[in-house]
């Protein structure tokens, strides 16, 4: 992942990565264009996530990259996403918390149905779910920051644990 180089197609118009940034893992062009939020027609710099990068090197099938999408998706209208600062402007005046909408609610069983799948949190195939795929770290830093009694993780031991964590999960989400 990281030793590979990304090949650059320069325009007039581009801002492209530095080559602090080029550095850092690979970066490519995004394969369509968007609108930014002007409406102007975009092509952004993007880092493909993990789970892309599996997928691209046969390592998952593309049931198993979907499983890892959906998951992510819940994960997100479930905002367990990591703590930011709020945006103070957007709460009304005398509310120090919103409540769950039904959608989140909804999103958090979906989540927790999952994680119990794969023998919880604390287990293995949970935690790197919940990390890699649901707070989006790389794979290299969940085997390092976890460990299985006292040891870190492999890479390698790493990347087997997450492919068989979204074999469940493609079995629990029936694709």
């Amino acid at each position: 992942m990281s030793g590979s180089k990304a090949k650059f197609e320069h325009h007039p118009d581009d801002i492209a990565p530095t080559p602090e940034r080029r550095k850092q893992s690979l970066i490519e062009r995004a394969a369509q264009v968007i609108a930014d939020e002007e409406g102007r027609v975009s092509r952004p710099y993007r880092a493909p996530d993990t789970l892309t990068l599996l997928l691209r090197k046969s390592r998952i099938t593309p049931e198993m990259h979907q499983a890892g999408e959906d998951f992510h998706a819940l994960f997100m209208t479930a905002q367990f996403q990591a703590l930011r600062a709020a945006d103070l402007a957007r709460l009304p005046d005398g509310v120090r918390e919103l409540p769950l909408t039904l959608a989140q609610a909804e999103a958090r069983k979906k989540v927790w149905e999952a994680l119990k799948r794969l023998g919880g949190l604390t287990a293995p195939a949970g935690s790197c779910i919940w990390n890699v795929v649901g707070c989006e770290w790389t794979l290299k830093d969940w085997a390092l920051r976890q460990g299985w009694n006292g040891r870190y993780f492999s890479q390698e031991a790493a990347s087997g644990i997450l492919v068989g964590a979204l074999g469940v999960l493609q079995a629990h989400f029936g694709l």
